[in-house]
């Protein structure tokens, strides 16, 4: 494994100034600060043979520059696609990253907390702050977040040196699982040949995907808040817990205000509940008239009447439940008709942008898609927070994809697994758009294994969030399928006519026919198709349709919509098309430049299957009866 042993020393190791507690947005307000650390930083790949040499001649204890030369990388982004290097296209092993700013003086005082976050590397990091290790953290999407205040005092002209060793080696522990293989034939490879093996069809970007920054709390800060909400009548019902740190006895103040600041309940005490008259319900796009209704939650404490710490959160109004027939948003039937959907775009890989965000949001209104699964690991903070303005329904997925090797069901994977659940439902648990935790996507779930480590992982995700239902996403044969008895909705992936009888759409009524009728005869719970589809070629065309064209896409969503459309009827809840859009895969011969199964391509232009998929979903969103008098394609 490349450079991994420098590290890798227990399954999970945290530096001193870790944080392991609350993981709250960072957001400005009367007593934080924010300085966001984007834009260019310096970059070094180790590419001595056992890529330890960083490590070796302590890379982090000067400038990057000072130990050999650097490039530009610019944060947040994926490395691979940046440069014209192919040996860094498919690097495998430690990259470093650098950056100076200047702190404020005002910042480094005994009254204040510096932290510095990094909202996503992947996937195994390691941070110092002027030479000093803070922090270490094990996994890919989710944040990570150490105090550095006392490394900072140190340092009395304000200069802070970041220096972050990412490394992107996949084993059969990590999530998701990979194998290092090692091939040692000098007839047929070069010497010391090194594979990195994966069991997911995306491309292994790697690098610091999403916004690092520093930002500033009171030295006693509000660390935590939960919300759950309910209501009855016209009633809103906010049960709430926050948690505050640095103070034996704080003294919270909760107030709940509406979209236009108006102040509606408030409540005193860390922990409550807050009635809300006349409540506005958070509602999904295009089952209501004003969708995704957001309150702002305002949360401080004070000592002594003088307010110490304010923040800010925002919270909608809404239930969830699951019949073995329905799923139920607010007692109200919902219907998934969306997409699945990947952290990916041209050059920038799974960095964050906003504009190609924006777009996909709007490309997904003016489907009339309603929902997406979070394929196949958490999306940045951003998109949930666009998602909840938005009334986008999420299923939202932990990167447990491509467990398919029976090592990979042992103590050390499950405890990682277990540790990932906590970061997740941590991060997302107050938004309003999560109505669902997928904790795997296809695993080998029917190895004996299975059973007892889906039962664990699922019974510790409820007890993390007992107010949303659990799921994983499927292909295994129903009556093997041994995590499927502890799920709470069926998901289930399948390829009719494409993967299986290829070029046969004739089978596919029969086929996902037997499916469903297969998995509700034995489970007797609501059933979601959570992947079907077909590749495409943009512009790609035959007469008969023939795979890989435009035509082909059309005839196989239109043979799954007509069983879809029996099956709603009964138990069927929800369909996901796959994929929103093209994105890269490594290099094979069955995907042409990546996987091309979106009904957008990589670009964002649309294929005919977005149009059918248009169609069909603005009228089901009138077929239900739940779409607002007078609305129409936007």
């Amino acid at each position: 494994i490349p450079g991994s042993m420098h590290c890798r020393t227990s399954a999970k190791c945290i530096g001193l100034f870790s944080l392991k507690r609350g993981m709250l947005f960072p957001r400005e307000s009367s007593s934080r600060e924010i300085k966001e650390l984007n834009g260019l930083w310096n970059f070094r790949a180790d590419h001595s043979l056992n890529r330890n040499l960083g490590f070796e001649q302590a890379w982090y204890k000067s400038r990057l520059a000072e130990s050999g030369p650097v490039i530009d990388m610019p944060v947040p982004a994926s490395y691979n696609d940046i440069t014209q290097d192919p040996r860094l296209r498919d690097f495998i092993g430690w990259v470093w990253y650098e950056r100076e700013v200047l702190v404020p003086s005002g910042w480094v005082s005994e009254e204040t907390r510096v932290v510095l976050r990094v909202g996503s590397a992947h996937y195994y990091s390691v941070v110092w702050v002027n030479g000093i290790k803070v922090m270490e953290h094990e996994g890919g999407h989710l944040p990570f977040e150490a105090e550095i205040v006392e490394v900072l005092r140190n340092n009395p002209g304000g200069a802070c040196r970041i220096t972050i060793a990412v490394n992107n080696t996949l084993t059969l522990q990590t999530l998701p699982p990979g194998t290092i293989q090692h091939i040692d034939d000098p007839t047929r490879y070069p010497a010391d040949y090194v594979v990195q093996n994966t069991n997911f069809d995306f491309f292994n970007y790697a690098g610091l995907h999403r916004p690092v920054m520093l930002y500033t709390t009171p030295k006693a800060y509000v660390d935590d808040i939960t919300v759950l909400t309910t209501f009855a009548d016209n009633i809103g019902l906010l049960s709430y817990q926050v948690s505050v740190l640095g103070s034996p006895n704080p003294t919270v103040t909760v107030t709940l205000s509406d979209k236009d600041g108006c102040c509606v309940a408030s409540s005193t005490g860390p922990s409550g509940v807050i009635k809300v008259t006349d409540a506005n319900l958070w509602w999904p796009y295009l089952m209501h008239e004003n969708p995704g209704y957001l309150y702002s939650m305002g949360v401080s404490w004070a000592a002594f009447i003088v307010v110490l710490d304010v923040y800010a959160l925002p919270v909608g109004i809404r239930t969830v439940q699951v019949t073995n027939t329905q799923f139920l948003i607010n007692n109200k039937p919902f219907y998934f008709h969306g997409v699945n959907k990947h952290e990916d775009a041209d050059i920038r890989g799974k960095g964050l942008d906003w504009p190609l965000m924006v777009k996909d949001f709007n490309l997904l209104k003016w489907l009339g898609a309603n929902s997406f699964r979070t394929s196949h690991y958490p999306y940045a903070e951003e998109i949930m927070q666009m998602a909840d303005r938005h009334g986008i329904v999420v299923i939202d997925e932990c990167p447990g994809v491509g467990i398919k090797d029976i090592r990979s069901f042992g103590n050390a994977s499950l405890s990682h697994h277990l540790a990932v659940m906590d970061e997740l439902v941590r991060r997302d648990k107050n938004h309003a758009s999560v109505v669902m935790w997928s904790v795997a996507n296809e695993p080998a779930a029917e190895m004996p294994p299975a059973g007892f480590y889906f039962k664990t992982l699922m019974a510790h995700t409820k007890s993390l969030d007992p107010t949303r239902p659990v799921t994983f996403i499927t292909d295994s044969n129903f009556a093997r399928d041994k995590g499927a008895p502890y799920v709470d909705v069926i998901c289930v992936n399948s390829y009719f006519s494409w993967y299986h009888d290829p070029g046969h759409l004739e089978v596919i009524p029969f086929q996902l026919n037997t499916q469903f009728e297969n998995w509700y005869g034995k489970y007797q719970k609501p059933i979601i198709q959570s992947e079907y589809g077909a590749d495409v070629v943009p512009g790609l065309h035959t007469d008969p349709p023939m795979m890989f064209t435009e035509e082909y896409q059309k005839m196989v969503l239109q043979n799954y919509h007509d069983v879809f459309d029996r099956k709603r009827k009964e138990y069927v809840i929800g369909e996901l098309i796959w994929n929103f859009a093209d994105f890269m895969t490594a290099q094979t011969v069955t995907r042409v430049v990546g996987n091309k199964k979106g009904i957008f391509s990589r670009q964002r232009h649309p294929k005919a299957g977005a149009f059918l998929l248009r169609e069909r979903y603005w009228r089901l969103a009138n077929e239900t009866g739940l779409l607002p008098v007078g609305a129409r394609y936007p």
